[in-house]
């Protein structure tokens, strides 16, 4: 489960590579919000990538996803973010730009969250600032899940204030953590995604 609560994706009027920018968002949110189910492992499976780095990330992705076990899944997602205690990963803003949890950037966060009208999943016991949760928002920003889509000016605010300040340090993290198998080519996509989006928003500007 992510950490928003929305409406059903409005997906009329969204170029389609933007829609592909939105999918690629709400997988990485699928995939770190909770251990995969055997339905995520078999969407992933599917997954097919091209030579690029993100696409070779993909394939690794699906390959790995249809070697995988639920269990297995389980197992390194909870090794990763959950631990006795605390993970191996902490994949909140906060924690990677201050080195604390429930800092200034979840505060700023749920104040631009409220001016955006997106509303907290009550049922969600994370902080907002979690990677899912911001992932999960992106994608919502892109295809309208929170309101008409948003322009790519806005979607620019939003990811350069929340996700380009860190979330590129939290991917290569994860990609090379210890207890990485599964999500080592997860981390790699992400990180490479970031790399195209913060290129993609700079050409824009």
């Amino acid at each position: 489960m992510t950490g928003v609560g929305a409406k059903p994706e409005l997906r009329e009027d969204v170029a389609e590579e933007d829609l592909l920018r939105a999918d690629l968002y709400r997988l990485l949110a699928t995939l770190l919000a909770a251990p995969p189910t055997s339905d995520t492992l078999k969407t992933a499976a599917s997954l097919s990538g091209d030579g690029s780095e993100l696409g070779e990330g993909i394939s690794t992705l699906a390959k790995l996803a249809a070697a995988t076990s639920e269990k297995a899944a389980e197992r390194e997602y909870n090794a990763l973010f959950i631990g006795l205690g605390r993970g191996e990963l902490l994949p909140f803003a906060s924690y990677y730009l201050t080195g604390f949890l429930n800092e200034k950037p979840l505060a700023r966060l749920r104040g631009h969250m409220t001016e955006l009208g997106i509303e907290r999943d009550a049922k969600n016991k994370e902080p907002e600032d979690h990677i899912a949760t911001l992932c999960e928002i992106m994608s919502g920003l892109i295809t309208g899940t929170f309101g008409a889509p948003m322009s790519l000016d806005d979607q620019h605010a939003f990811f350069n204030t929340h996700v380009a300040t860190w979330a590129s340090h939290f991917f290569k993290d994860l990609e090379a953590a210890e207890g990485s198998v599964f999500y080592a080519p997860v981390g790699r996509i992400g990180r490479a995604f970031m790399e195209i989006e913060i290129e993609a928003f700079r050409m824009e500007a």
